[in-house]
């Protein structure tokens, strides 16, 4: 999935009344907010079953991979850990080798010893706090934006340490509603996660592309990690010597499957959402920020896939980048389509037209609210231009991998001029240290074509007026010739060799840093972008933050009667639904889940998006699906719910009303792509992998039966 994000229509759309089953929601606030419509739809646990401090519940069979890339669940009581393919894709790849392809070829340890190092860390949420009265009460609004924040932040550092204490957890301290409420988060995390199984790509990805973000689909979206802890079960480093963690909650997984109307829940780690964005924020959305993206995103993909076209060596170092950029190409794509055909703009004016009127309705409240809405036009007008610059820089001028690498060589050559000779050394020790990683999937080939498409946007694409001098003069040098440009710049630098890397990391100088045309591309266009754009950038968003934080606390009181649900910002949430089909258009009907039978009919030699393993085609063929068949004897692959996720919460677990696994959450349909902004109940719907399916890949398909013998099956 990938990036869905969603909220509550209702607190954008002006819809008059909520539905229980819209919004992302923090599970320790369950009980008073959303308990009693849980139940009447389906649930069966009680709130402290889903999220308890003092002992095991759901919440402790969920874990966030990373920073929050990614979901994933316990499903055993040896730290067996279940996510999707495409979150575990990173690390599978990176384990891969021409002679040993796991993306290819799919892996599965059949015993412990031969479980891999993932290379990311997996935390556990042991309790959050409301801590708004503790931040709030030190605010005030005769403060700046800027004051405000240091005040946050100085009193978040003193909260987070308090908490911590003298354990080893790490704390966060995360707002909410755009700055008007506060929470605490302590979290234990783990490093020491292995790979345990993974199918090939022909399963975990199959569709690929074409089938990204569409419906009805047939993808085994899945892999297996494993969490290891010392003896007392608590976190340490890999090492040999440790051995499994023993989750405080594991969540039994169900073979008896899904029909429609059943009560589903997703918890996980949803990203980000901006569904109190106003409709000047969607005119930029429209306008200039999702065309920049579709526009540069498609002439990278177009380079990488002709030339993983040519070598199946280039193709596995640059599989991950791949599918990272294609994803998020494909649903910037999707997300303006959505945001049009459900006319947000218009919806989202009629609300703030509501809100307007609300204001001027009481005088305390016009001196309150004293130029909010106005902000919002005045700000997203004035940042039009500029941030476009900021846009072409991530996304052109960062997406050329030997300036992001040289990037890195900006600590060193601060030590060099600073003459220190420790600084110096530790960024030599770095920098070496993380060399061979920085160039395992790296093809020179590949990022000099990179360059000349980037390059080239970059000049035609920015005012002049707008362009750092050094980087229009190294322009003119080659008459607008970027293809001459970048064969003379890749000839020359050292950030596309790594022992011409190496090499100036032994003997580095300024004079020979600044003088590598890499570095001085780099160093013109960030210089002028940190001088001249990010002071304008700063000054524009810091009234827009008063708008935001403003206009959320409107809303919300001027609709006192209703529940508003958070924006997504990477903290633990649960959202409810339930299993439903949808109806896109006049006429056209899809159904809940898909069967095996449409691998098969899918099924194209000659397209690498939907070859079928030859035994996954015999099994499907002689219908030899064992205990995870249905009652028609038929095997479910995915399966479709109405709940409310986004990016982030790829991985998480489906679960049914008994707190059993019943999928996993990987991807949504086309028409929820504008969910980050507008959560549509009637159109929107989550996929997930049918975990019977995964439990008959496990089994059937790749013959490491031991892993599902450790899960507990509720039949």
């Amino acid at each position: 999935m990938k990036k869905i994000n969603l909220l509550i229509l209702s607190c954008i759309l002006s819809f008059s009344s909520v539905t229980a089953d819209e919004g992302m929601w923090l599970p320790m606030l369950v009980e008073r907010l959303n308990y009693v419509d849980m139940q009447k739809e389906g649930l069966q646990l009680t709130p402290e079953e889903l999220y308890s401090i003092n002992n095991s519940s759901l919440k402790d069979a969920i874990v966030r991979l990373g920073r929050g890339f990614c979901t994933g669940e316990m499903i055993s009581d040896q730290g067996l850990m279940l996510t999707n393919h495409h979150c575990g894709f990173g690390a599978i790849q990176s384990l891969s080798t021409e002679d040993k392809n796991y993306l290819d070829d799919g892996f599965w340890a059949m015993d412990r010893k031969d479980e891999k190092p993932a290379g990311f860390p997996v935390s556990f949420l042991k309790r959050m706090e409301d801590i708004s009265n503790q931040i709030n009460t030190e605010l005030n609004e005769s403060m700046s934006e800027n004051e405000r924040t240091e005040k946050i932040n100085e009193l978040s550092t003193t909260i987070k340490e308090i908490a911590i204490g003298e354990t080893s957890l790490t704390a966060e301290v995360k707002s909410f509603f755009n700055g008007n409420e506060f929470y605490l988060f302590l979290y234990q995390t783990f490093d020491d996660v292995r790979l345990v199984g993974a199918p090939p790509e022909s399963i975990g990805k199959f569709g690929g592309d074409t089938d990204n973000w569409m419906w009805p689909r047939h993808t085994g979206d899945f892999s297996l990690f494993r969490v290891y802890a010392n003896n007392n079960n608590e976190p340490a480093p890999y090492s040999e010597d440790n051995i499994p963690y023993k989750p405080d909650h594991h969540l039994p997984v169900s073979l008896n499957g899904v029909s429609q109307g059943d009560f589903t829940m997703v918890f996980g780690y949803p990203g980000s959402t901006n569904r109190y964005l106003t409709s000047p924020g969607i005119k930029y959305e429209l306008e200039t920020r999702q065309p920049t993206y579709v526009k540069l995103r498609r002439l990278v993909l177009d380079i990488y896939e002709d030339e993983m076209g040519k070598d199946s060596g280039v193709r596995l170092k640059y599989a991950s980048k791949h599918a990272g950029i294609s994803n998020y190409w494909k649903y910037f794509k999707g997300q303006s389509e959505g945001l049009k055909r459900l006319k947000v703009y218009e919806r989202k004016k009629s609300t703030e037209d509501d809100l307007e009127k609300w204001i001027s309705n009481d005088a305390k409240r016009q001196k309150e609210y004293n130029g909010v809405l106005d902000g919002f036009e005045t700000g997203y007008t004035n940042l039009t231009d500029i941030n476009k610059i900021r846009l072409y820089l991530n996304e052109a001028i960062f997406r050329i991998e030997a300036i992001n690498y040289a990037y890195n060589f900006t600590g060193l050559k601060r030590a060099l001029v600073e003459e220190n000779q420790e600084a110096i050394k530790k960024e030599q020790d770095n920098l070496l240290k993380s060399l061979d990683g920085d160039f395992k999937n790296y093809d020179k080939t590949i990022d000099q074509r990179i360059f000349t498409a980037m390059i080239r946007a970059y000049s035609l694409d920015i005012p002049k007026k707008d362009q750092a001098d050094g980087f229009k003069k190294l322009v003119a040098k080659y008459g607008n010739d970027f293809e001459k440009m970048a064969t003379s710049v890749y000839a020359k630098t050292v950030f596309s060799d790594k022992e011409k890397a190496r090499k100036m990391i032994e003997a580095p100088s300024v004079k020979k840093l600044e003088k590598d045309p890499i570095y001085a591309i780099l160093k013109s266009v960030f210089n002028h972008y940190l001088e001249n754009v990010k002071p304008k950038i700063e000054k524009e968003t810091e009234s827009l933050t008063r708008s935001e934080r403003l206009f959320v606390k409107g809303l919300r009181e001027m609709n006192s009667d209703i529940v508003y649900a958070p924006d997504a910002n990477s903290t633990m949430r649960v959202s409810y639904g339930q299993v439903e089909n949808y109806f896109p258009k006049d006429a056209v009907t899809f159904n809940n889940i898909t069967t095996a039978n449409g691998i098969l009919q899918k099924e194209d030699p000659n397209n690498i998006e939907f070859i079928v393993p030859a035994k996954l085609k015999e099994l499907i063929r002689k219908k030899d699906y064992g205990q995870y068949a249905d009652a028609n004897g038929e095997l479910i692959v995915n399966f479709i719910t109405n709940n409310d996720i986004t990016g982030g919460n790829s991985g998480s677990p489906i679960i049914n009303g008994k707190g059993e696994l019943i999928g996993t959450a990987f991807d949504g349909n086309w028409e929820s792509m504008s969910g980050d902004i507008a959560f549509e109940t009637t159109l929107q719907r989550t996929i997930g992998v049918d975990i019977r399916y995964v439990l008959f890949i496990i089994d059937k398909f790749a013959g490491a039966s031991h892993l599902v013998e450790e899960m507990t099956l509720v039949k």
